[in-house]
């Protein structure tokens, strides 16, 4: 019975994807494609829930390459959180792509990337992740280049070039990682990487193994292809980016800190200082635009540096590290939830008015109660309200902030601790924006005017479901948010509460207040007055984030630009310096001793091949000799050497693959 629901689990998925793109003379409605859709989703998450039913710990391993899955309890959790965000993104896609171009082609990559998903989170060992990981993202590129505008197009470069990088730099660290431990399995793994006495070499797997899955998570400095991909994507599918895709970055993240380097210091103080970059520039980001899936995607940019601070408390705390395992994991199933619910939310914008510039969507929510609601779950989770599981998990990692800053009085972590507060205002600051925007002001004058049926009831169906669990996780924190968080624990190295959390003690309610109050600071005092102008009685957001400050274009589009001149001009002058090398030595050392002898016109190989032919034998003999002399010069020359020295080198590493992972 296992094996049936791990074959629903990963093959029908793909079955169904070939099944809708097999092209056919009858081609498929739109509306029976999102049906089907929607019931293969809806198995995939059944046959999930009925493999949670397996006792912890238990692995799997397929006949196939000898892939390897395992069902613990961060697996259960993620992978459920998995298929339900398939499903309800597929809920709103019919409404979504209604008269779009290439439909089956979207729903194609839906499906199997659902499939290559859910691999990398019940992985057993690193060579599975490895492999779905990077499935996973060549699938989901096809998500941001769907509309093929200029913009997408670009985006698309951008995102697989990342892809593409990361992939081979964390395959270099799973080489090293596999040279220095014998395993990758993950239950194998803490106790191999202990008794490595070679630490700078750990190290260097880690860091390698670090930057692929850092790449994916949209960490500082790889988080160019963030910002650029979530505007340009569908709705739907900028939901999975956001919400489960950054989430299999984390997961690497997690399996580096808690597997490869545990109890290390350097490492967590590292993880901390990259996720307090992340947190405060998204943050910054956000506050400055004027566009509703880049705010939201800049906020996604912030929110994985609120989870890195959480992931570097894990090891930095040691022992005491049970408010950070809790927070980390829920601070993950928040932004999931949340961006599954704001995403889905801008899709609904998007195809009521086909705009996203909020001087162009304002007022789309006036008159809207149902969506007005939906909304602020959503916003309400994100920005930490008391009520909602974001302030569970907000509250839970900057009280473990907090109890680092007390055990160890450092003013660098108290530094960390109102870096923390800060992003929490900037980030009522940004959603404080786009709800005035989008809720309370009056829509432009040349506005289309909005029908106060902003969607089908599968669409409403969708969303409602999106948001629910926020509050519901949220009001019950102790019954629910930490049961959920508790089960997760093997995984990430926590420990288990020795005291009761009072969420609504003051101690931790201050946080909250303070960031909202830094929050309305920076609303009325920065964005009010300097991003926003009057222009024919109405207000217009302006952005005035300066384009020299766009990482991508002003230092790593020039360095590569730069680095590639280079490259060819050395590669020029050692080409060109083996030329006139060969040249001297020709005309000294090894000048010819004897002049050529053209190949006897009366040989029998000759006599063969001019019989019946309308050649004679010395045109034969001439022609022959030709083209023995062209080979014997290719053979000698310095082309075919480079060329051979290649396929050599394609053998070798062909070789260790079949080594290393036969």
């Amino acid at each position: 019975m296992t094996t049936f629901y791990l074959l629903i689990l990963f093959m029908l998925p793909a079955v169904m994807a070939v099944g809708i793109a097999i092209p056919r003379r009858r081609e498929l409605s739109a509306q029976w494609v999102g049906e089907l859709v929607i019931a293969t989703a809806l198995l995939v998450l059944g046959a999930m829930l009925a493999l949670c039913r397996l006792p912890v710990g238990t692995v799997i391993v397929s006949p196939v390459v000898g892939l390897s899955f395992t069902f613990g309890g961060f697996q259960r959790l993620y992978g459920l959180v998995v298929c339900f965000m398939w499903l309800i993104c597929a809920m709103l896609s019919p409404q979504y792509f209604r008269g779009h171009r290439h439909l089956r082609r979207y729903y194609f990559f839906f499906l199997i990337c659902l499939s290559f998903t859910l691999g990398v989170f019940l992985s057993a060992d690193l060579k599975t992740t490895f492999l779905f990981f990077e499935l996973m993202s060549l699938g989901s590129y096809v998500w941001v280049v769907q509309e093929e505008t200029p913009e997408a197009l670009e985006a698309g470069k951008t995102y697989l070039t990342i892809a593409v990088l990361g992939g081979l730099v964390t395959l270099m660290g799973l080489f090293l990682l596999q040279h220095l431990t014998g395993t990758l399995m993950l239950s194998a793994l803490k106790a191999a990487c202990a008794a490595v006495t070679d630490r700078t070499s750990l190290w260097w797997a880690a860091l390698c193994v670090f930057f692929g899955f850092a790449a994916k998570a949209g960490v500082f400095p790889l988080h160019i292809w963030l910002p650029k991909a979530h505007p340009v994507a569908p709705a739907p599918a900028s939901a999975l980016l956001s919400g489960v895709l950054t989430k299999a970055g984390i997961f690497g993240i997690l399996v580096v800190t808690v597997y490869l380097l545990p109890g290390s210091r350097s490492w967590g103080v590292l993880v901390l200082i990259l996720g307090c970059i992340t947190m405060v520039l998204g943050a910054v980001m956000a506050v400055f635009s004027t566009n509703l899936k880049y705010i939201l995607a800049c906020s996604s940019l912030s929110q994985i540096g609120f989870i890195l601070v959480g992931v570097a408390m894990l090891t930095l705390l040691g022992e005491h590290n049970a408010l950070a395992a809790h927070g980390t994991v829920l601070y993950m199933l928040n932004h999931s939830l949340v961006k599954l619910t704001l995403f889905l939310f801008a899709g609904v914008v998007y195809y009521n008015t086909h705009q996203l510039d909020l001087n162009r969507i304002r007022g789309f929510g006036r008159g809207k109660p149902l969506l007005h609601g939906l909304f602020l779950c959503g916003a309400c989770s994100l920005a930490g309200i008391p009520g909602f599981l974001g302030y569970i998990s907000k509250t839970l990692v900057h009280e473990a902030v907090v109890e680092l800053a007390v055990e160890t009085g450092s003013s660098a972590i108290t530094a960390v601790e109102w870096l923390f507060l800060l992003s929490g205002g900037l980030t009522v600051a940004y959603l404080t924006k786009i709800y005035v925007a989008v809720f309370w002001q009056k829509a432009p004058a040349d506005a289309h005017a909005a029908s106060r049926r902003w969607g089908t009831p599968l669409s409403v169906a969708a969303l409602m479901l999106a948001a629910i669990p926020l509050p519901m996780l949220g009001l019950l924190p102790h019954g629910l948010s930490e049961k959920l968080a508790a089960a997760t624990l093997s995984f990430t190295g926590g420990h288990d509460f020795s005291h009761a959390v009072h969420y609504l003690a003051w101690a931790n309610l201050k946080g909250v207040v303070t960031s909202l109050s830094i929050g309305m600071l920076v609303y009325f005092l920065l964005i009010r007055p300097l991003l926003t102008e009057r222009r024919d009685g109405e207000i217009r957001y302006r952005s005035l984030w300066p384009a020299w400050l766009s990482l991508e274009e002003s230092v790593y589009k020039p360095f590569f630009r730069w680095l590639i001149r280079v490259l060819m001009t050395l590669c020029r002058m050692v080409c060109d310096l083996l030329d006139l090398l060969v040249l001297v030595m020709r005309r000294t050392l090894l000048r010819d001793t004897r002049d050529h002898v053209r190949r006897s016109p009366h040989s029998s190989v000759v006599r063969a091949m001019s019989h019946n032919s309308k050649y004679s034998q010395e045109e034969t003999a001439d022609h022959v000799g030709t083209v023995l002399d062209a080979f014997q010069r290719m053979e000698g020359s310095l082309s075919f050497a480079l060329l051979m020295a290649c396929l050599g080198l394609c053998l070798i590493l062909l070789c260790v693959i079949l080594h290393v992972f036969g």
